[in-house]
């Protein structure tokens, strides 16, 4: 008997997903698998996926299907954060790191994971309570200036000990799978997912000190916004939820294990070498 009984679906809000839903629809006819998926997100398409709402999706779904980019593997694992359901993400856009396959491999991967062929990657997220509202990020929470209000004037605390002060464009608190997100692109190092780690990276860092910190999982983490500081934006997983003046802190703790990833056959260093065109110097040294 498969595993899988029951298929959730999680689409992009605007990318073209028929050609994908179709192959779903019809690989779990052949099987007699359930699809269900979000009405608003399903009621948009002329198919025969059943219309939940989020809870019943995250309740019944054997296996939850992330039909986008990045952004939408993240909304995914949101809904998912906390359960042992497995994710596969399919890729519909330009750079899909997180997604594990494309359009075209979509019914072999599914049968595959029917037949238990498959591996799970587990993924790490970081917690926070900001404003009176919990917000959990799977790539990243980001402490970014307000163009005009002045620097991003934050001091950093790992496990009660005041270290460093950052003066920046930002600060990007981020876990292992964000260090090829945000992270990255201001210069963090890339992790392995299956390192437990916390990420604190300057963006464009007008300090003296500029460097990244990495912290173990069990360590929580303050940043304090400094007098001088402007009015910062805070970005969770590149979502805008709240917003900080100087005084305002904000701690954040890693939940390991938080998420589940179907992963097929490629490897996090295949991934990051094709989608971040990862070349080393041709020359001998």
């Amino acid at each position: 008997m498969g595993m899988v009984g029951t298929v959730g679906l999680v689409l992009h809000p605007q990318r073209d997903s028929k050609k994908a839903i179709d192959t779903i629809l019809r690989w779990a006819a052949e099987k007699g698998v359930t699809v269900l998926g979000l009405p608003e997100e399903v009621g948009r398409i002329d198919c025969t996926a059943v219309p939940v709402d989020a809870a019943a999706l995250v309740e019944r779904a054997d296996l939850l299907v992330g039909l986008g980019g990045d952004g939408t593997m993240l909304r995914t694992m949101r809904l998912l954060a906390g359960r042992p359901t497995p994710i596969l993400g399919v890729n519909l856009g330009k750079l899909g790191f997180l997604a594990e396959i494309d359009v075209d491999d979509l019914a072999g991967t599914l049968s595959a994971i029917d037949e238990h062929r498959y591996t799970v990657e587990s993924r790490m997220a970081i917690r926070s309570r900001i404003n009176g509202m919990d917000v959990t990020a799977f790539n990243d929470i980001a402490l970014v200036r307000i163009p005009g209000d002045g620097l991003a004037a934050l001091s950093v605390t790992p496990a009660g000990s005041d270290f460093v002060r950052f003066a920046a464009d930002a600060v990007i608190v981020a876990t292992s799978t964000g260090s090829t997100a945000y992270s990255f692109s201001a210069g963090g190092p890339i992790v392995s997912p299956r390192v437990e780690a916390v990420l604190v990276v300057p963006a464009a860092a007008h300090s003296s000190f500029n460097r990244a910190l990495v912290l173990p999982a069990d360590e929580d983490v303050t940043l304090e916004v400094l007098p001088t500081s402007g009015r910062l934006a805070v970005e969770v997983d590149g979502a805008v939820v709240a917003h900080l003046c100087p005084g305002d802190t904000v701690t954040v703790a890693a939940w390991p294990g938080a998420a589940k990833v179907v992963r097929v056959g490629t490897t996090f260093y295949e991934r990051a070498r094709r989608k971040l065109r990862v070349d080393g110097s041709l020359e001998a040294y």
